[in-house]
């Protein structure tokens, strides 16, 4: 007996749990020879409906949550300064001990750059205010910025900061830079495993803040004060109006000139 699938009808049902939609196509199974129609089958499709991968660009979502240092919402938390908000894994665990340590240490560098730093694991605020304590107590520094409580796992959602193939209870070390905008200018993410490199994150500040001015891009392991790739939208004969410092022609699609704002 040969069959042929017939759609008998373009009934959806869609069914929505936890985060989820099941999308459920129904047809019947129709004898190619006899016409006659066997039982409904339903096909069905799960979709996350919940968490959307963030993109460069994108306005980063805004959020009301309480910290370490009060209540606050996010978008009026930046202000007009830029951003940083970083995820760790849970509390009283090492290799986030030394990573927050390092921030508060590194804070005085974000505050040249009009930059604000904000912390967040999916643990609950006393937990948070406990483990201050032993942070600053090992590390030798004074935790001066927020750090937000989120058990709920609000913030993690908005932000894809669980990665169920990685572990599907702690969120991963995820970076956001921030513009004035509120628009993501960068993200990176990191295992559980892997300490951030702080270093690297402000060489990615001066280049971000650099080319938002210029029109200017930064090349491979650039350090702020190095020289500086042109735009390829500028064309050879304007560079001079536009660089006063001079440049250097690699090749027609590669100019370099001294950083503009030193």
């Amino acid at each position: 007996m040969e069959f042929n699938f017939v759609l008998v009808h373009n009934l959806k049902q869609n069914v929505e749990s936890k985060g989820t939609k099941s999308i459920y196509w129904y047809v019947r199974i129709k004898d190619k020879y006899k016409g006659l129609c066997l039982p409904i089958l339903a096909i069905s499709f799960t979709l996350n409906v919940n968490t959307m991968s963030l993109r460069l660009g994108d306005i980063a979502p805004d959020f009301t949550a309480e910290t370490t240092e009060g209540k606050i919402n996010f978008h009026e938390w930046i202000g007009d300064k830029w951003a940083i908000l970083f995820s760790h894994p849970a509390d009283y665990t090492p290799v986030c001990t030394t990573e927050l340590g390092a921030v508060a240490k590194y804070k005085p560098e974000f505050d040249k750059r009009n930059v604000k730093v904000i912390a967040v694991s999916v643990d609950p605020l006393d937990s948070h205010q406990g483990w201050v304590k032993d942070i600053n107590e090992t590390q030798n520094c004074n935790v001066n910025y927020p750090i937000i409580a989120d058990p709920d796992r609000k913030v993690a959602e908005l932000y894809d900061l669980i990665h169920p193939n990685a572990n599907d209870k702690f969120t991963v070390r995820s970076v956001f830079i921030i513009g004035p905008d509120k628009k993501i200018k960068l993200t990176i993410t990191y295992p559980a495993s892997t300490g951030r490199n702080f270093d690297e994150i402000l060489r990615v500040i001066d280049s971000l803040q650099l080319t938002a001015n210029y029109s200017v891009a930064t090349p491979a392991n650039w350090k702020d004060g190095e020289d500086v790739v042109v735009a390829p939208a500028i064309k050879t004969e304007d560079i001079p109006g536009r660089f006063p410092k001079g440049f250097k022609e690699i090749k027609p699609y590669l100019r370099l000139t001294p950083q503009p704002n030193k």
